[in-house]
């Protein structure tokens, strides 16, 4: 049996959607063209679009930005404000926080690179940003705010609405990396308030190579991709990607469709893995689940490796993470696990299982067989899990 469990890295597509994907290849036509084949597409795209607007609560005034992904998003705000500093602008300071996103501390250490400054703000032990710490790090040169939604790591979903209700009161302007909300909770940014939101297709089962900038109106904004005016109103560069496009606004509406089946099926599929993981002695989860996403285990087997319970899964065929897939490579200790006041060794030994609504009850209980099965087998062999075992038993005897 094969059991995919990245879903907060990754996910398979629809096959509703790969339909819409695969019919709109065939509609091949530039959407700036007058002749029939490229009246096509923009009455495709105008379709997509309105879906999209919908989709998110946004409003006619705002700007929706056809991406190739989150990371693209993430950049274009954050350098939008590092532009305006170059520019000449006095306001040079932008606060994040330890939890995010590689895609957002990359270009914030390179607008530091380049003059500007950056206050990260630490969560607490359930990964929750202190909206107060926030606030406190305002000062009369700050431009922008960017938090994330939720943790892929955690799964811990911060009070996105509260922060931008700081950021207004002191006239910045607020951004929120939102990949892993669509598809696992209800998103309407007008709602939340946010000047900027971003997030990709392929990560609520739709196509790789596309996303979203969603940009409030009136908000500042500097193009990162620069080529014809016509494309987009010259907000990026590029020949639109039709039925990439397409396809992910009707990966969007059947996400929204589902949020009430990842409530209650996909979340008690979660609750038993959890339940059943938590068994093991000496295993700990993260982020109480009322404020973590409802597909997301957070774990940590004491004396196991990540990457040693990351093989074992592969040969069975189960599919997990250790962290922000986009690093996952590095075999570092997820900076995010630290912040909730883990010691290195244990966030090196925090695992990720991420379910969708594709996950079924056969699989789960084939993972739980698997996960006991191979935390016994690690710990045998560990030196690391028999010292800590020693020095237990040496606690209990004296």
């Amino acid at each position: 049996m094969e059991v995919y469990l990245d879903n907060n890295s990754t996910t398979q597509i629809d096959p509703r959607v790969e339909e819409v994907y695969i019919n709109n290849l065939k509609k091949f036509g530039n959407v700036n063209v007058i002749y029939n084949k490229g009246i096509e597409v923009r009455a495709l795209l105008n379709d997509a679009y309105d879906t999209l607007y919908e989709g998110i609560g946004a409003q006619d005034e705002d700007d929706i930005v056809i991406t190739s992904s989150t990371t693209e998003g993430n950049n274009t705000v954050i350098k939008t404000f590092l532009h305006e500093f170059l520019k000449g602008s006095k306001k040079n300071h932008i606060i994040s926080t330890v939890a995010e996103h590689s895609s957002i501390k990359s270009p914030l250490k390179y607008c530091k690179d380049m003059g500007m400054d950056v206050t990260y703000v630490g969560t607490d032990e359930n990964g929750l940003v202190k909206v107060s710490e926030i606030e406190a790090a305002i000062t009369d040169r700050t431009c922008l705010i960017s938090v994330l939604i939720a943790s892929n790591e955690t799964g811990a979903i911060q009070d996105v609405k509260a922060i931008s209700q700081i950021a207004k009161k002191h006239n910045v302007f607020f951004h929120s990396d939102g990949a892993q909300a669509i598809g696992k909770m209800k998103v309407d940014v007008t709602d939340l308030g946010v000047d900027y939101f971003t997030f990709s297709a392929h990560k609520f089962h739709g196509p790789k190579g596309v996303g979203v900038l969603y940009v409030k109106g009136g908000a500042p904004y500097n193009a990162l991709i620069h080529g014809a005016k016509n494309v987009m109103g010259g907000k990026r560069g590029g020949s639109l990607y039709n039925n990439g496009v397409a396809a992910m606004a009707t990966a969007l509406e059947i996400s929204n469709i589902n949020l009430s089946f990842l409530e209650h099926t996909t979340q008690s599929l979660r609750n038993k893995l959890e339940d059943e993981l938590l068994k093991i002695p000496d295993t700990k989860s993260y982020v109480p689940r009322v404020k973590r996403l409802k597909n997301l285990v957070a774990i940590s087997f004491r004396g196991v490796e990540g990457e040693s319970m990351l093989w074992d899964m592969n040969v069975n065929g189960i599919y997990i993470s250790t962290g922000s897939s986009c690093s996952s490579e590095d075999l570092e200790s997820s900076a995010v696990v630290e912040a909730l006041g883990e010691k290195t060794e244990i966030a090196n030994a925090t695992v990720m299982f991420a379910l969708s609504k594709f996950t079924t009850e056969e699989e789960v209980d084939y993972v739980i067989e698997k996960v006991k099965s191979s935390v016994e087998r690690i710990r045998s062999i560990s030196m690391t899990y028999a010292k800590q075992e020693a020095f237990t038993q040496f606690v209990e005897d004296h």
